[in-house]
């Protein structure tokens, strides 16, 4: 009797203890068909998983998430050249835990001293696309080296050596090719081996593509990443890798001087901030566009029960339809670079000015674009891209999207570097009316200067709850980035979505003009039948955008790795 009373004993502690453990574990919701990532000291979402796997051992090293940031964006520039890059540009946003302070790091690429109001038009006064993006007068002046540099100097924790590390071994020693790299260098080998030093990069000696499975090594980046990593980023605006860019410049009608790289820039901006339903929103200012129309759409949504409404239906689609086209409307018409022109910022996050847009919003009928001109927000005055975020334990966090413009940029790389160039200087408005390559139409706030920042879509955005990160995220996609972001973010707050299916979910973007509703598959043929009466032009695409998200709660971080890029990936840290 004794020995059963013992055993039924420990069966009760080892009971007891499972339970406890168990309750130690954050919950699944296994009605949910798609499940995040889960890590209690950190997390590490990107593009390209090697590139997140690079991230979290700089955690795991003791790195903060500036630190495993800057490292993660080193190796995409290796692993991800469509968008990953030196020879680029993007933005920054990172909340400092100890501080409880969030700071927007802006290095988007300029303009050079050289460049003109007109200059990609040719004598006829029409818009010559080939040179504005396949030449190298279409690059604008690098931010992404200097930019990475200023967050590690004055947030991060580690040397610039240690975080450069992962990248210079993974260019020398080469990574292992997989099927989507395989693809994209096969479906832009014709424009990629137009440049010899390009072809020289990325596609094998006797010419033929990379298959799935070899191993690609990339000598001439490996050798500037030793010389950055030697030298300091001093190097890139100064120093011999700076000459081989102006010999470039210089040799092929680019613009870029020595100058032009000594004297660039980054500029540190506060951040716009907004509110939804409780929740602060936290994104990138001008030179974006991201940051303002993201708080725009969501405060004339804050108006309308889209729970109720129920995800993917007619009405909470037209809803948002509508939505989109009046904030596109004024990001035309009043968007560019703040430094050089009056941006009426107040006025657009306004939640008065939400509520005049809204009365103008019918449920039963389609706006037709030419019927929207652009808001007057005065009076409430006081393509491929990448994105990647990160989240240690002690609640620091970082949200980055940078960009090359179209993939793999201008297509040219400098020779002797490996380094791509950027096609930047089609993001601004070469001649007012005329869309650029993602059909965004700009005005005379985004038309080309000297130094000036071209606009951007890119929307690196932080969702704080209780005054806490709680949604860290952001995406690629030119235009599409920010509609794909606000979408994400409805799903988790207003649909109760876990982040990885708010990430998974079907996305629908407009735009304005053209006056085309853009859906992924993964809408009924009824609800596509229903807003066809109601006047929106349906046309289903592609894939839309690539979101990288992390959602911190409960003292547990839940990635969520976006499928439309094959070979994104989250990595957690755990103890």
């Amino acid at each position: 009797m004794l020995k059963k009373s013992i055993v039924l004993i420990a069966f009760l502690i080892n009971s007891l203890n499972a339970l406890s453990q168990t309750e130690e574990l954050p919950v699944f919701d296994y009605n949910s068909i798609y499940h995040p990532e889960i890590g209690k000291e950190g997390m590490v979402v990107s593009q390209r998983k090697i590139a997140s796997q690079v991230g979290s051992d700089i955690l795991r090293q003791g790195g903060n998430a500036v630190d495993a940031a800057v490292a993660t964006a080193l190796a995409l520039a290796v692993v991800l050249p469509r968008a990953g890059n030196l020879g680029g540009g993007g933005f920054m946003i990172v909340y400092l835990a100890e501080e409880k302070e969030t700071l927007a790091i802006d290095y988007r690429e300029k303009a050079p001293a050289g460049a003109t109001r007109d200059m990609f038009l040719d004598e006829a006064g029409n818009y010559d696309k080939d040179k504005a993006r396949y030449s190298l007068s279409s690059s604008g002046v690098p931010g992404t080296v200097a930019g990475l540099a200023y967050a590690l100097e004055n947030y991060g924790t580690l040397s610039w050596s240690e975080v450069i590390d992962p990248a210079f071994r993974l260019a020398q020693q080469g990574f292992e090719v997989s099927h989507d790299f395989s693809h994209v260098l096969d479906r832009y080998k014709k424009r990629l081996t137009e440049d010899s030093a390009t072809a020289k990069a990325y596609y094998k000696q006797d010419g033929n593509s990379y298959l799935p499975g070899e191993i690609i090594k990339l000598p001439d980046l490996a050798s500037t990443l030793k010389e950055l990593k030697e030298e300091g980023p001093k190097a890139f605006y100064e120093g011999d890798i700076a000459d081989k860019i102006v010999a470039a410049m210089e040799k092929d009608k680019g613009l870029i001087t020595h100058n032009d790289l000594k004297s660039y820039s980054v500029s540190l901006r506060r951040p716009v901030e907004g509110s939804y339903r409780g929740y602060k929103i936290v994104s990138m200012p001008p030179s974006s566009s991201g940051g303002i129309h993201l708080i725009q759409m969501l405060n004339i949504l804050e108006a309308h029960n889209l729970e109720e409404m129920g995800f993917g239906s007619s009405e909470s689609i037209h809803l948002l339809a509508e939505v989109m086209k009046r904030a596109f409307a004024d990001r035309s018409k009043y968007l560019g670079d703040s430094d050089f022109v009056y941006v009426p910022q107040e006025g657009l996050i306004s939640k008065s000015y939400a509520q005049e847009l809204n009365k103008k919003i019918k449920s039963f009928r389609a706006t037709p674009s030419k019927e929207i001109k652009g808001g007057n927000p005065f009076r409430y005055e006081s393509p491929d891209t990448t994105h990647f975020s990160v989240m240690d334990k002690e609640g620091n966090a970082v949200s980055n999207t940078y960009t090359l413009n179209s993939s793999f940029g201008s297509g040219i790389v400098i020779p002797g570097t490996g380094i791509l160039m950027n096609n930047e200087m089609d993001d601004f408005s070469s001649k007012p009316g005329v869309p650029n390559q993602f059909g965004l139409i700009g005005a005379e706030a985004n038309a080309i200067e000297p130094y000036k920042r071209p606009l951007s879509s890119m929307t690196p955005t932080m969702v704080f709850k209780g005054g806490e990160p709680y949604l860290i995220l952001g995406s690629p996609g030119g235009p599409t980035i920010i509609t794909a972001v606000l979408q994400v973010i409805i799903n988790v707050i207003d649909h109760k979505m876990n982040v990885a299916e708010a990430v998974v979910s079907p996305r629908l973007h407009h735009q304005w003009t053209p006056d085309i509703l853009y859906s992924e598959k993964g809408f009924s043929a009824d609800t596509k039948k229903i807003l066809e009466k109601k006047g929106q032009n349906l046309n289903q695409t592609r894939a839309m955008g690539s979101v990288q998200a992390i959602l911190f709660d409960d003292g547990y971080f839940y990635g969520a790795a976006d499928p439309r890029r094959p070979d994104s990936g989250a990595i957690a840290v755990s103890p």
